[in-house]
């Protein structure tokens, strides 16, 4: 279980991470680009992934990590249930997130990947 505390605090401590608001929602931003709106009503997080990562995370558990639906989830942002996330997969799909929407100059030069293609 992650808390909507450790969910913010997580999301600010990535690298170069503000925090604004979307749709009254509190969002994360890189490079103004959001990669992550906090839901408290809900108890979840939506993250932005690629299509591929989506459907990595998504293939865990459907009541855990799912698209958001419609048009919204085919773009890629997934909802993260944060009462049954375990943190360890929380993490990763956070910073994937973030990884997604920064720079890759920005990506490299935080966590030394270099896309393959």
């Amino acid at each position: 279980m992650v808390t909507i505390n450790d969910a913010r605090k997580a999301a600010l401590s990535l690298p170069e991470v503000e925090e604004k608001s979307h749709f009254e929602r509190p969002d994360f931003r890189v490079k103004k680009k959001i990669f992550t709106v906090l839901h408290k009503d809900k108890k979840a997080m939506v993250v932005k992934l690629s299509a591929i990562d989506q459907d990595v995370f998504c293939s865990f558990d459907k009541e855990i990590i799912y698209p958001v639906p419609g048009g919204w989830g085919k773009q890629g942002w997934t909802f993260l249930n944060l009462k049954k996330i375990r943190k360890s997969m929380f993490s990763d799909a956070l910073t994937t997130a973030w990884k997604t929407v920064a720079p890759p100059k920005m990506v490299e030069k935080y966590f030394g990947d270099k896309k393959l293609l």
